[in-house]
């Protein structure tokens, strides 16, 4: 079970377990959303490319990115809705490349509903060289009990 709105702490960091991106990660991703582009599907045209291989699909990693938060016991069950999200993208994911979410609860307040709040988060992507390849913002209405 995730974590209500009351027990989330302003300024608390969780981390998430680590995730390697494969090959079927990307070929499933251009197939579910129908994004074909060369430099994610086709080695010979992406290697021609200043990134010099094919990389994944950037909204790939930002859906990881809350099902990461979700694995570090954040989300699951007490997630009412995604209210709104912003995110940076300042470097390329590569099949191979091993990720993990450091998700940190940057502000939260109460709504008139006293079932709920709002939280604001922050999301980094961290490779495996511990460089931020990703960079979100979320606010997401959370239950103050847990659902069900």
């Amino acid at each position: 079970m995730g974590l209500t709105f009351d027990a989330l702490d302003i300024g608390a960091v969780h981390v998430s377990p680590r995730r390697t991106i494969i090959d079927a990660d990307i070929m499933q991703f251009a197939g579910l959303t129908a994004d074909y582009n060369p430099l994610h599907t086709d080695d010979v045209f992406a290697a021609a490319t200043p990134f010099g291989g094919r990389v994944a699909h950037g909204p790939m990693l930002v859906g990881m990115a809350f099902g990461l938060a979700s694995r570090a016991g954040l989300f699951d069950g007490t997630v009412l809705a995604l209210l709104d999200i912003a995110w940076t993208f300042s470097g390329a994911v590569r099949p191979g490349d091993t990720v993990h979410v450091r998700v940190t609860v940057a502000d939260k307040r109460a709504t008139s509903k006293p079932d709920r709040g709002v939280v604001d988060f922050a999301l980094d992507i961290v490779n495996q060289r511990d460089e931020v390849v990703q960079r979100g913002k979320a606010k997401i209405m959370m239950s103050r009990a847990p659902l069900g």
